[in-house]
C-alpha cells in the first residue's frame, strides 16, 4: 500500500484505529474521520485527522472535498463507523432506531457517494465497509444493529455492481466477536462466554486479527474481488447451531 491514500471513517479507536495503524505500516498515506478526530488523535504516523457526523451527507461531501483538495486523489475508503443497541426489540424505541440505522447504514451509503466520483474518475478504488455476523443470521437483542448490517451488505453488493466496470471495487468485512470499546461494557458477561464458547477456535477474536482482511481487499492482490463480504469470526458461523 506504499503511498496510497486512505481515508478511515471511524478511525480514532477500535477497528478503525487497529486498520489505520496496520495501514500505516504498510506504507499507506492514512486520513481520519469521526466524531473525536483531532489533530491530537490522529498522531505524528497520520496525515490528518478530521471532525465530522458521519450521520450527515452534507459533512461527508465537505470530507471528500477536503481530503481531495488537501491530499489528492483517494485510493481507499473505509468505513468503520457505527453504533449499537443491545436490548429487547419491543423496548427499542424510535429515536434509539433512527441512530443505529443512521450511523451504521445511511452514513455509509453517503459517505461511499461522496467518495465514489474521485474513484471513478481515476478509474480505480477500493471500498471496504465493516459489516458483521449480524448480516448473516438473526441475533436476539440487536434488531436495529441487525437491520443496519444487512444494508450494508445490501449496499456493498449493489455499489460493486454499479461501478464495478468503472474500476472501484467495493468489499465488506464481517467480524466476529472482537471486543471494541462499542460493545466491551454492552455485552453482558454471559454473552461473551456464548460467544468464546460457539467460536470454531473457542475464543473471541483480537482486534490486529481483522487488519490482514482489510489490507488485502484495499491491495491490488484483490484486484478481481468485487461485491465480497468476507468473514473475519474464527470459524463462528461455519460451527451452525
Amino acid at each position: 500500500m506504499e503511498n496510497r491514500l486512505a481515508v478511515i471513517i471511524g478511525g480514532t479507536g477500535g477497528i478503525g484505529g487497529e486498520i489505520a495503524g496496520a495501514y500505516r505500516q504498510a506504507g499507506a498515506r492514512v486520513v481520519i474521520a469521526g466524531r473525536r478526530a483531532t489533530p491530537d488523535t490522529a498522531g505524528p504516523a497520520v496525515t490528518a485527522a478530521y471532525a465530522l457526523d458521519a450521520r450527515r451527507p452534507e459533512e461527508l461531501q465537505d470530507l471528500a472535498g477536503r481530503v481531495r483538495a488537501e491530499h489528492g486523489p483517494v485510493d481507499v475508503l473505509v468505513n468503520c463507523q457505527g453504533t449499537t443497541e443491545i436490548k429487547p426489540a419491543l423496548d427499542v424505541t424510535e429515536e434509539e432506531y433512527d441512530r443505529v440505522l443512521d450511523t451504521n447504514l445511511k452514513s455509509v451509503f453517503f459517505a461511499c457517494a461522496a467518495f465514489a466520483p474521485g474513484m471513478i474518475e481515476a478509474e480505480g478504488g477500493a471500498m471496504i465497509n465493516i459489516a458483521s455476523l449480524a448480516a448473516h443470521t438473526g441475533w436476539a437483542r440487536a434488531a436495529a444493529y441487525s437491520a443496519s448490517k444487512w444494508g450494508v451488505v445490501g449496499l456493498t453488493q449493489t455499489f460493486a455492481a454499479e461501478w464495478g466496470a468503472s474500476g472501484v471495487r467495493v468489499n465488506a468485512i464481517a467480524p466476529g466477536f472482537f471486543l471494541t470499546d462499542l460493545n466491551r461494557e454492552r455485552m453482558p458477561q454471559e454473552r461473551k462466554e456464548e460467544a468464546a464458547r460457539r467460536c470454531a477456535m473457542g475464543r473471541m477474536g483480537r482486534l490486529q486479527e481483522l487488519v490482514g482482511a482489510a489490507i488485502f481487499l484495499a491491495s491490488d492482490a484483490a484486484a478481481f474481488v468485487n461485491g465480497a463480504t468476507l468473514r473475519v469470526d474464527g470459524g463462528y458461523l461455519a460451527s451452525g447451531i
